[in-house]
């Protein structure tokens, strides 16, 4: 059962926590005598690590020095928590609890060695086998730490790996299960595993739900069969079950049962067909008992309870991403000109535009997460080597050969796809030619330095052709280009990007910019083969042969004037070659279009300010920048950093396929003689519908985290909007009213529907916020997925936090029903 052996499983007394978030566990005091805890812990014995050598020495914990700098260099205590997914960590001074951790569930990545730019600069007096980094998911920036020995580093390199594959591994049901009984844990305020009714009414507030006192008590004498005042043992089981009953899901699994409140194949097989399972069988019907069916009994006679069932519903299987687009399943052997490509700006920052640290961690993380395109903004360097940083800024500088020796490293570890180089070239003749040659040297044969012999001259190569190799988006010596079609020079592209608010006069012809200034050096003018950036002079097809290999580069105003005047037009375009979309570079505020009206017309690339401080570093380039130019944009790409809305649809869109960075886009997006039009979609062909079934009412959330930790007695207050992002007559949004005081299992009665015009476009976004009458709600949790890949049917919605990190076990249950005509 859920919290069998719950007893055996306590910590000592002096080992009791402190309050911490709900996702996150708690804060634990390190005992001063640094004896190993007691490996009870329940989490621990169900992933099989009780006997770990590696778990023990992190349970004893171990004095690790974090680096940060050359002088920055401090011991501090970590140590792994009896849960088995968190880690305390010993600070200077006191924090909230929930700043003293961290959740292995976060972690991204752990290197050994100097596999960080940080260890590589601050920590190269240390052996490299004393040293490990561990880097996160979101915005948290890398640990860097030397052990004491190397064998201690290897205990937690090792350590934390195995946690994060058996976390992996681990069903909703099963971190469930270990959610309640870390909070039992907590609530049990004397250690004595019995619960008391003020224990209880503990627990219930930890676990986000303020329940009348009258309702509580009865439920806590309905389990007292001891009658003593006090749950233990099977009591305590027994109000864990009662607690989390699913009411939803029982009356859904009554409707297919019946009165034996067991599913049979054939009745498992009828509900299947009810969720619109295409090709459901009842073979498929007995490999999912197999699979999900807790009772072995059950399982010997091909029967399903609800345990099984709601196992079913909360594994991939009953999630509302169809988890056959969870991998690659899109033709890839079609021209790069038919794919949305993952694309990032400023991608050398992790903070400010301003100020903010450059390091090619940004690079790293920004593979890790499927991006695609990636920006390096190149300027001229002491000793010869060239830098990267945004120019005209106080941001820090690093050097083009370490940056391209990251792209080596880690461009290919997340997907085998192109990854396209786009570089804002601000050097000289000679640093140009030091960066063809570091290129060359450092990327061999993954650099493409000439056209694929078999490739058909009249449209790009495709990523399936492209696997493993990298591309140089860069300027192109005169050649055989035509008057409508020449190459752009640095300055040409540079002033027409930063020059939005500047009027003509002031323009100045590349030859009166100044020594070298717009120069292309024949070595790096060789490397751009199909990413050749060109000045877009019309949308119409020359009529000499096809040029394929130009990029374009319009600034978000252009883009948005050629969509609203001529958009059949500029889809055709997009259909032949890349084009790339940029901010305007002095805005006056910091606020961004949507990725979305970009995609509408089949843009594969383009630049997204998502940092607040985006508006003021283009307005500090502009009254502090040399006559050699400004800092241009980058690829529809994003900040990777930056959390908000718009990286969320990004994520959305490039949820699927495999997360490999490349979505194909829809079929109008692709055909030549196309006749789609964004601002002219035609009629409503496609009715979605959130909740359409007049029983059970389904629109439920289960788990959603507390926000103010600290407050013990704070619980939210939600409501759920979606939100439908698509051409601009299909944008619209819905919301529910909010339910008071009750984050642990929220339920709606309400019914949202949508009509669509191009629903092969459109991103669902589900988002859940803590209602306040007196200022903007808080935001809880979101999912965004495409409509195309979105599950009919019940479903559950495994909801993530703001920087992208899950906030399991929070959950969204659904119905969907999309209609097309």
């Amino acid at each position: 059962m859920l919290c069998g052996r719950w007893r055996r499983a306590r910590r000592p007394s002096e080992e009791s926590p402190a309050p911490a978030r709900v996702t996150a566990p708690l804060e634990l005091p390190p005992s001063p005598d640094h004896t190993a805890p007691r490996p009870g812990s329940r989490a621990l014995k169900k992933m099989g690590l009780t006997e770990d050598e590696d778990v023990h020495a992190m349970l004893r914990g171990s004095q690790l020095c974090k680096i940060r700098s050359h002088t920055w260099q401090k011991e501090r205590l970590y140590r792994l928590q009896e849960d088995g997914l968190s880690v305390w960590f010993q600070r200077r001074f006191p924090h909230a609890p929930s700043r003293h951790i961290f959740l292995v569930q976060h972690i991204e990545a752990v290197r050994q060695g100097h596999q960080s730019e940080g260890l590589r600069r601050f920590g190269a007096a240390f052996p490299p086998a004393r040293c490990l980094t561990i880097t996160f998911r979101g915005r948290r920036k890398n640990l860097d730490l030397v052990a004491r020995s190397a064998e201690e580093a290897q205990h937690w390199a090792r350590g934390l790996d195995k946690l994060r594959v058996r976390l992996e591994a681990m069903s909703q049901w099963e971190r469930l299960d270990h959610w309640i009984h870390f909070y039992l844990h907590r609530a049990d305020s004397n250690q004595d595993s019995k619960m008391s009714f003020k224990e209880i009414k503990s627990l219930l507030c930890m676990v986000n739900v303020d329940v009348n006192d009258m309702y509580a008590y009865r439920l806590f004498k309905a389990c007292d069969q001891s009658n003593d005042e006090r749950l233990e043992g099977g009591e305590i089981e027994e109000f864990v079950r009662q607690l989390l009953k699913r009411p939803e899901l029982e009356e859904l699994f009554c409707q297919f049962s019946g009165e034996d409140r067991v599913l049979s194949t054939s009745e498992l097989l009828e509900f299947l067909k009810a969720q619109g399972e295409t090709g459901a069988t009842l073979a498929h019907a007995r490999q999912l008992i197999q699979t999900y069916e807790l009772h072995e009994t059950a399982k010997r006679h091909e029967l399903m309870t609800l345990d099984g069932f709601m196992m079913y519903l909360l594994s991939p299987e009953g999630a509302a991403l169809d988890p056959a687009h969870a991998l690659v399943f899109q033709d890839m052997g079609q021209p790069l000109t038919h794919y949305f490509i993952s694309s990032s700006h400023n991608t050398y920052l992790t903070d400010s535009q301003i100020g903010g640290l450059s390091s090619t961690e940004a690079y790293i993380r920004a593979f890790s997460q499927g991006c695609r395109c990636v920006e390096l903004d190149c300027w001229e360097g002491p000793g010869g080597e060239p830098v990267i940083y945004h120019g005209h800024t106080l941001t820090s500088k690093i050097l083009f050969r370490d940056v391209v020796q990251a792209v080596h490293d880690h461009a290919f570890e997340r997907s085998p796809y192109p990854v396209i180089l786009s570089l804002e070239n601000h050097c000289g003749l000679e640093q140009q030619a030091v960066m063809a040659h570091h290129l060359r040297t450092i990327l061999g044969d993954q650099l493409v330095t000439e056209v694929l012999g078999t490739q058909d001259p009249q449209e790009l190569p495709s990523p399936e052709h492209l696997k493993g190799r990298v591309l140089v988006k860069g300027k192109k010596l005169p050649g055989s280009w035509g008057e409508d079609s020449r190459p752009v020079s640095d300055r040409e592209e540079e002033e027409e990007e930063d020059g939005e608010a500047v009027g003509p006069a002031q323009h100045r012809a590349p030859s009166q910019a100044g020594p070298q200034a717009g120069q292309i050096s024949p070595e790096l003018s060789a490397l751009a083969v199909y990413c050749c950036a060109t000045r877009l002079q019309t949308l119409q097809p020359g009529p000499g042969p096809a040029q394929p290999c130009q990029v374009s580069s319009l600034s978000e105003r252009k883009a948005r004037k050629l969509l609203r005047e001529a958009g059949n037009s500029f889809v055709r375009h997009n259909t032949r070659q890349l084009t790339r979309v940029y901010p305007l570079g002095l805005r006056v505020n910091s606020a961004n279009y949507s990725p979305q009206e970009m995609w509408n017309v089949g843009c594969q690339l383009g630049v997204l300010w998502a940092s607040p401080a985006g508006s003021g570093a283009a307005i500090l380039r502009a009254f502090c920048s040399a006559p050699e130019g400004q800092q241009g944009g980058g690829a529809v790409a994003l900040n990777f950093q930056t959390p908000g809305y718009e990286m969320d649809l990004n994520t959305g869109r490039f949820l699927v396929n495999g997360r490999c960075g490349y979505v194909l886009k829809p079929l109008c997006l692709r055909q030549p003689d196309t006749a789609f039009d964004p601002g002219r979609p035609g009629p409503p062909n496609t009715t979605l519908t959130i909740q359409p079934c007049p029983s059970p009412q389904v629109l439920s959330a289960q788990q959603l985290p507390k926000l103010n930790t600290e407050k013990p007695g704070s619980i939210v207050d939600p409501l759920v909007r979606v939100e439908i992002h698509g051409v601009p007559e299909d944008c619209a949004q819905q919301e529910t009213s909010h339910v008071l005081n009750n984050g642990f299992n929220p339920r709606w009665g309400q019914t949202l529907q949508f009509l669509l015009r191009a629903p092969e476009l459109a991103l669902v976004r589900f988002v859940v916020e803590d209602y306040d009458t007196a200022s903007p709600n808080d935001f809880v949790g979101q999912f965004t997925l495409p409509l195309s890949s979105l599950k009919q049917g019940y479903r559950h919605i495994h909801l993530l936090a703001k920087d992208g990190a899950p906030l399991s076990p929070a959950t969204l249950f659904i119905h969907v029903c999309a209609q097309h005509s």
